[in-house]
């Protein structure tokens, strides 16, 4: 059984970018692609022309035509799509957790209509809801699908270790060069010792794996402004997070920084569960 990819749409550019980022992956991990369309309520009248009762028509022939054009990307994988009906979020991740998902993929900001249930508080709900590896993509932003570079920030909570092997899967797909940066918030030294550790053990992991990679130790105040800013100075593709991270005042993650990250980084971020991709070692 082929692994399946799920991704959030609403037929705004948004998500259809969201859909190229996620068959550019489905290519290189032979997959297939899920689609799911949540029927919101209320939502229709201000992105479809026709009435409620034709709403199921018109969305199975805007999925039809999808299908036309993608399909052939897929190499015989099967692209297919879900409709449903309820709160986004909660349906995206449902249709997830049924088929076992290898990773979702969503836009975090649709077309007009869409913006109250596609970004913030419903884009943060989706990433931590979901158990598996989820990819937020905010629209109106034009970054490179090839992911030749994923920065990988440690601090110093044990799940930050966590992301490695998912994150390790996708350089490997991709021949990506991974920059771990390890993030500095205070002059502890237990603290330092442990985050040059972790480091350490990841630096290990990749060099066992044969992935390219280059290490930076950085002293920040805030994580999320130091991630964002080394991954645009780099130009990376992806950004890997946890959905739990250390906590500052300066620095409220969801855990407050993968919250931030989802909605103020201009490249995608991949943020994975804790105790979904255990990584054990002391």
């Amino acid at each position: 059984m082929s692994k399946t990819i799920i991704v959030g749409i609403d037929f705004s550019d948004c998500s259809i970018n969201a859909l190229e980022h996620a068959i550019s992956i489905a290519q290189k991990a032979k997959a297939g692609i899920t689609m799911v369309w949540v029927n919101h309520l209320d939502y229709s009248k201000e992105i479809f022309s026709v009435e409620p009762k034709e709403l199921t028509n018109e969305v199975k022939q805007k999925f039809d035509n999808i299908l036309k054009k993608f399909t052939v990307r897929l190499h015989g994988f099967p692209l297919t799509y879900k409709m449903r009906k309820g709160k986004v979020y909660k349906e995206i991740c449902a249709v997830a957790d049924e088929l076992d998902a290898f990773l979702t993929v969503i836009g975090t900001h649709g077309s007009t209509g869409f913006e109250e249930f596609w970004i913030g508080s419903n884009a943060n709900r989706m990433v931590s809801s979901s158990k598996n590896p989820i990819i937020t993509i905010r629209g109106g932003i034009d970054i490179g699908r090839d992911l030749s570079k994923i920065v990988m920030p440690f601090d110093s909570t044990k799940s930050t270790r966590q992301k490695l092997p998912f994150t390790a899967l996708l350089a490997k797909y991709f021949d990506s060069e991974v920059h771990i940066i390890g993030l500095f918030t205070s002059n502890l030294d237990d603290l330092r010792y442990r985050i040059r550790n972790y480091v350490a053990q990841a630096e290990d992991y990749f060099k066992e794996n044969d992935i390219k990679f280059k290490t930076e130790f950085l002293e920040v105040d805030n994580i999320t402004d130091a991630t964002l800013e080394y991954a645009k100075n780099i130009d990376a593709n992806l950004i890997s997070v946890m959905t739990e991270q250390e906590i500052r005042t300066s620095n409220l993650w969801l855990g407050p920084f993968a919250a931030q990250m989802v909605n103020h980084s201009p490249i995608p971020v991949l943020s994975v569960h804790a105790d979904k991709y255990k990584f054990y070692n002391g």
